[in-house]
C-alpha cells in the first residue's frame, strides 16, 4: 500500500522532515489494470511556508504561501521555476500513488484530458471507481490508473489547493505530465469542469468488504461521541478537553511500568478500550468551519457515514485510516476492531491544529 512517514515532534514536518514509504504488494490483486508502477509513478501534493514552522507555531489561521508537487513549485510573485515531470508512454497504463503529505491545505487533484480510476485508498485496496478530480485531505493517499491515451503532448497536471487567492496561472499549483515525443515545454492544455468528481460513499472495499459488527448505528460494542470545538482563545477541544502531551512519550511510561495510560494525560485525554471488540466512533465538528482530516494511529477503519452524507453504509463501505470530519454541524462515523493493543493516537492530520 501507499504509506509516508513524517515526524510528530511539534511542526517539524511542515518544514520538510517527511517521506514517502510504498509497500509494493507482489500479489497485487488489481496488478492487471497496470503497466507501470515504480519511484517515477509517485506524486507528493504538499504546502509550503516561507517562514520556518516554530516561528508560525503561535500564530492563528497560518498563510500557505504555496503548494508543491513532488517537492516543487511556484508562488505569486517568484520566480518561473522548473515544475515536476512525469513522463509517460502512449498506450501504457500507470498507477499513480498520490500522498497528501500537507500541513494544512487539501487539494483538488486533476490531469488535463484525463480520466483517472481509484484502486486504493491509505492502503487498502478499492474497488475500482472512474474519476476525473479528487479531493485530497492532509495525510490521505491514494492510488489511480491513468491510461496514457491521448495525443503525445504535454498536459497540465494540477493541484489545487485551499489557499488564499490560489490560481493555475504562470503554472502555478501545477505539474506536468509529458508524453514520450512531446516537446520540453510547458503545457497549453485549458482545464474543463469535472463532470465527474470523487465522492467518498462512492469508494468501495475490495478485499473482505464489510464493517465489523452488528450493522445499524449505536449497535457496536463500544460506541463513543466526540465534539470538536474551537475555543476563542485558538485551542481546541474534545468533549470539552484540551489535549495536553506529557513530558516523555506514553508509549515508553507503560513500556516502564511506572504508570497506567490514564494517569499520564489530561482526564477525558485517554479512552480505555477493551482488546477485541467493535468500536464505532462518532466525530462532530462544532462550531469550527474548515474540514478536518481526522487519522487513528494503529487501525484501519471502515468509514460507514462520510461527512456531509445522511446515508450509512455497514455492507461495503470505504476502509482507510485518514477521514475528513467535515465542516460545522457535520460529522463521520467510522469502526473498527480492537485486535492491536497499544496507546494509540487519534489526532487531526491539520499539523498546526496539534500544535
Amino acid at each position: 500500500g501507499t504509506y509516508w512517514y513524517h515526524s510528530h515532534y511539534s511542526t517539524q514536518q511542515c518544514d520538510g522532515l517527511r517521506g514517502v514509504l510504498i509497500i509494493y504488494d507482489p500479489e497485487d490483486p488489481l496488478s492487471h489494470l497496470y503497466d507501470v508502477d515504480d519511484e517515477t509513478t509517485v506524486i507528493t501534493l504538499a504546502d509550503w511556508y516561507h517562514v520556518v514552522a516554530p516561528a508560525l507555531n503561535h500564530i492563528i489561521n497560518v498563510v500557505v504561501n504555496s503548494a508543491l508537487i513532488n517537492g516543487l513549485g511556484r508562488y505569486p510573485g517568484g520566480p518561473m521555476t522548473d515544475l515536476a515531470v512525469v513522463n509517460v508512454e502512449c498506450g501504457k497504463r500507470y498507477r499513480l500513488r498520490l500522498v497528501a503529505m500537507s500541513c494544512h491545505a487539501n487539494f483538488v487533484f486533476s490531469i488535463d484530458n484525463h480520466d483517472l480510476t481509484m484502486i486504493e485508498a491509505d492502503g487498502q485496496e478499492t474497488e475500482p471507481l472512474l474519476v476525473d478530480s479528487i479531493q485530497m485531505f492532509a495525510g490521505q493517499r491514494y492510488s489511480v490508473i491513468l491510461n496514457a491515451n491521448q495525443p503525445a503532448d504535454n498536459y497540465w497536471m494540477r493541484s489545487f489547493p485551499d489557499i488564499t487567492n490560489a490560481t493555475f496561472n504562470g503554472g502555478q499549483n501545477s505539474a506536468i505530465l509529458r508524453y514520450k515525443g512531446a516537446s520540453v515545454a510547458d503545457p497549453t492544455t485549458k482545464q474543463t469542469n469535472s463532470t465527474m468528481p470523487f465522492v467518498e460513499n462512492n469508494l468501495h472495499a475490495l478485499v473482505n468488504p464489510g464493517a465489523p459488527g452488528i450493522p445499524g448505528y449505536g449497535m457496536a460494542d463500544i460506541n463513543l461521541r466526540m465534539m470538536v470545538n474551537l475555543t476563542g482563545s485558538g485551542v481546541y477541544v474534545v468533549n470539552g478537553v484540551q489535549y495536553k502531551p506529557p513530558t516523555v512519550p506514553v508509549l515508553l511510561q507503560i513500556l516502564s511500568g511506572a504508570q497506567q495510560a490514564t494517569d499520564l494525560l489530561p482526564t477525558g485525554s485517554v479512552y480505555v478500550l477493551e482488546a477485541n471488540k467493535v468500536v464505532e466512533l462518532t466525530l462532530v465538528i462544532g462550531n469550527e468551519s474548515s474540514p478536518h482530516p481526522i487519522h487513528l494511529h494503529g487501525h484501519p477503519f471502515d468509514v460507514v457515514q462520510s461527512s456531509g452524507n445522511s446515508s450509512f453504509n455497514y455492507i461495503n463501505p470505504v476502509r482507510r485510516d485518514v477521514v475528513s470530519a467535515g465542516t460545522q454541524g457535520q460529522q463521520m462515523v467510522v469502526r473498527w476492531v480492537t485486535d492491536n493493543s497499544g496507546p494509540w493516537f487519534l489526532h487531526c492530520h491539520i499539523d498546526w491544529h496539534l500544535e
